[in-house]
């Protein structure tokens, strides 16, 4: 059960940090925090490798006394929940990285060629950005 509250913990704080690392307000700090993020994840990724093999163990074990059920049913629980952490933080990724980078991209060339000059050092660090992110291999262009 220790092993599953520090999941727990570790899934809350990824959430919390996703969130922290990539507001706009810190972004200049992000290829600091990128390291540390990877950390979390590697660590979160260990902890749930140790924790899957005792949930199939108990899961194949045809006679379960008391103890051994109630664990299984806790561990089970709890990575139904992990699960829908995970699918919540996929969505979010999915969702922040194509949806709202076109669409902050869209309105910056809107304003840009509205005459803005704001917006058209902002699109143009956005582009550079883009394309260092291309060329780096950190963005895959499937085009």
């Amino acid at each position: 059960m220790i092993g599953v509250k520090i999941i727990f913990e570790r899934i809350t704080l990824l959430r919390i940090y996703y969130i922290y690392s990539c507001s706009p307000l810190n972004m200049e700090n992000f290829k600091e925090n990128r390291k540390e993020l990877d950390e979390e994840l590697e660590r979160f990724i260990t902890l749930l490798n140790q924790l899957l093999p005792h949930y199939h163990f108990l899961l194949k074990k045809t006679d379960l006394n008391k103890e051994e059920l109630n664990k299984l049913g806790e561990i089970e629980h709890y990575l139904i929940g992990v699960n829908s952490k995970i699918m919540e933080i996929k969505g979010k990724l999915e969702q922040d990285l194509f949806g709202q980078s076109l669409d902050t991209y869209y309105k910056l060339k809107t304003s840009a060629y509205e005459g803005d000059p704001h917006s058209k050092l902002k699109l143009e660090k956005m582009r550079d950005t883009f394309a260092d992110a291309l060329n780096s291999g950190d963005l895959i262009n499937y085009n």
